[in-house]
């Protein structure tokens, strides 16, 4: 979209606000950033009603939740306020809210402004359609999911026995009140998700897939997109180096990601499964990896790894995954991790925590063909055998095989005619420059 045709005075202003994580932050600032290279792109501020001495209070999901619920909208309507104020703002007036799909709060300031919302569900389709809360049972009711689903590969929020849970019945609102919005964006591409898809746009506002998003910005020739990242790590881009001096399709990628805590008998199992496999790896290992301490390796791992692993604590994580020399991602099936996966052509192994990771991972493992399941028991034979089968074995070949045929899918949809490509120009024509 042409922004710079718009005359200044008409221009139209969104407001986007993600949810405070990672995993949210990410495509919530690739789409603006898409609008116009870099818009007249500013930073504002809220406070979400937590105490600034409450560091971790991103691992405990329940605390965030409720808290930006109930504290955020007083003074998100102040902001905006003052940005239609001529006297504190120099830029137009508001036109449009982006809010992430579990920051519907902003609903009611749309309302109070008289301005379009549109929110912003960062996860895949699917989830946006669970809402039907022993893990074994089978359930084969849930509109637009063509195969029965056992329970345990719902979205964690959703297995609880207790009807005042209070992240099931945070989930629950923020999907009803969806369809106040004046649309929906998912993160996903038409192909990838199509039953979901038409189950849910028959009872939601006019939905909008974009993904991938990363590939749209890609498209900007703007050297400016270089120095403006969406990380709230510290990356180490040393890893796309060293990734550099070895073969193609050799190394072992492993990521749970920026919020997942594993118990210290995991990591152990995970790294001997790692280095009795003798592969070449990368492993992206957070300071808070480990509830309680400082995700600590048996000394002799190290050892023994050292000339054949890299270890990180935050990497350029897109990159990686686009590099030719990555064979295998072992990941936690969080949907940026999935959907980057995807776009890179690299073939799953999943070992999924919490959230929506089961069924993203359900997915990868079933319906796309490009993920093998690790269960919640991790053993390092286990890992062993799945790390030979990916990276070695027939069923490996044909992960890698569907892993690009999706790839190519994926970039054809956001390619000039493309289904994600249309969608977002339809979009912004449809909301943000709409009168």
């Amino acid at each position: 979209m042409e922004m710079g045709l718009v005359r200044a005075s008409d221009k139209p202003h969104a407001v986007c606000i993600p949810y405070p994580s990672q995993g949210h932050v990410n495509p919530s600032l690739q789409g603006p950033n898409y609008l116009d290279g870099i818009p007249d792109f500013r930073f504002e501020s809220i406070p979400d009603g937590l105490p600034p001495s409450d560091a971790d209070f991103i691992q405990d999901m329940t605390s965030p939740c409720d808290s930006i619920s109930k504290n955020c909208l007083a003074p998100f309507c102040d902001l905006i306020s003052k940005l239609n104020d001529p006297s504190s703002s120099s830029g137009p007036p508001v036109t449009c809210i982006v809010a992430d799909g579990v920051m519907s709060f902003t609903l009611d300031a749309a309302e109070k402004f008289g301005v379009p919302e549109v929110l912003f569900w960062t996860t895949s389709a699917y989830e946006s359609c669970l809402t039907n809360g022993y893990l074994d049972t089978i359930v084969d009711s849930i509109p637009g999911m063509t195969k029965a689903i056992r329970l345990r590969d719902f979205p964690a929020f959703f297995r609880t026995t207790d009807p005042n849970d209070i992240m099931l019945n945070f989930v629950m609102e923020e999907a009803e009140r969806a369809c106040k919005a004046s649309a929906i964006i998912l993160n996903t591409f038409d192909a990838l998700e199509k039953d979901v898809l038409d189950a849910l746009t028959a009872t939601l506002p006019p939905v909008y897939t974009i993904d991938p998003l990363q590939h749209l910005v890609h498209q900007i020739s703007d050297d400016r997109l270089t120095n403006l990242g969406s990380s709230l790590w510290k990356e180490q881009p040393e890893c796309l180096q060293w990734l550099d001096s070895k073969e193609p399709n050799t190394v072992v990628y492993v990521n749970f990601g920026s919020l997942i805590v594993m118990t210290p008998q995991h990591l152990t199992e995970l790294a001997w499964g790692l280095a009795n496999r003798n592969k070449t790896f990368l492993w992206i290992i957070r300071p808070d990896l480990v509830a309680g301490d400082s995700a600590p390796l048996p000394p002799e791992f190290i050892t023994e790894t050292r000339d054949r692993g890299m270890l990180s604590s935050w990497c350029p994580q897109e990159q990686v995954l686009k590099h030719p020399t990555v064979g295998g991602f072992v990941t936690h099936c969080g949907w940026n991790s999935t959907s980057e996966g995807i776009c890179g052509g690299v073939p799953l192994i999943c070992l999924s925590f919490a959230a929506e990771q089961p069924t993203n991972c359900l997915y990868s493992c079933g319906e796309w063909g490009i993920g093998m399941e690790i269960d919640g028991n991790v053993k390092r034979d286990k890992v062993e055998k799945f790390l030979k089968e990916v990276m070695d074995g027939e069923k490996g070949k044909e992960m890698k095989k569907k892993a690009m045929e999706w790839k190519k899918l994926a970039e054809e949809a956001i390619m000039p005619g493309g289904s994600s490509y249309n969608n977002f120009n339809k979009l912004v024509s449809d909301l943000l420059l709409k009168k």
